[in-house]
């Protein structure tokens, strides 16, 4: 396996809330478990009609370093396109609306992997469902279609949401593993 040039094995997520968007960082993690590096920011204008985000360098978002789009306007089972700061394909993604009534399921795909990701916990994702209980983890694991381990993304307890991804699989680029992240977290509106 040759590791992607953007593979980041483990890094923070944490979403910041505000009246018109959700904006999220993300951090690398240090060896000690620290946050490191500011890797990227992105933000989720809500009610938007096309589901797009975009990640960038800074605060100022003055440079895009990446984004993910939707291909559909209000397709159940739409996909949504990784690209780079110029346009290019660096991953796909898309929930599986079906297999998500019970228990929220995405598929991945980009260079040289495909896989599919879970709830870990199939109690903990019915109760999810009929009750209000925000305090319960949402922890999702991404296997190739061989069955090795892809992504992990687990939300940490805290006040905001913050989630801890480890990218398992070198090929796995961390802009692919972000948009993921994010995705999963404004599609389940968290």
């Amino acid at each position: 396996m040759t590791p992607q040039p953007y593979h980041v094995p483990r890094f923070f997520l944490r979403q910041k809330v505000t009246p018109f968007a959700n904006k999220y960082v993300a951090q690398a993690a240090n060896p000690d478990g620290s946050e490191g590096q500011v890797l990227a920011f992105a933000q989720q204008k809500r009610l938007a009609f096309k589901e797009q985000v975009t990640f960038y360098a800074d605060e100022s978002k003055s440079q895009a370093v990446f984004a993910f789009k939707a291909r559909a306007v209000m397709d159940l089972n739409a996909g949504y396109d990784v690209t780079d700061a110029s346009g290019a394909a660096l991953g796909f993604f898309r929930k599986d609306f079906g297999k998500s009534l019970l228990r929220s399921t995405f598929h991945v795909e980009g260079p040289g992997y495909s896989g599919t990701g879970q709830e870990r916990n199939q109690l903990v994702a019915i109760l999810r469902r009929f009750t209000e209980l925000d305090f319960l983890p949402i922890h999702f694991d991404y296997v190739s279609s061989e069955g090795q381990p892809l992504i992990s993304i687990e939300r940490r307890f805290a006040f905001r949401d913050k989630y801890t991804v480890t990218v398992h699989d070198p090929r796995v680029d961390f802009r692919v593993a972000a948009a993921v992240a994010v995705a999963m977290d404004a599609l389940m509106q968290r």
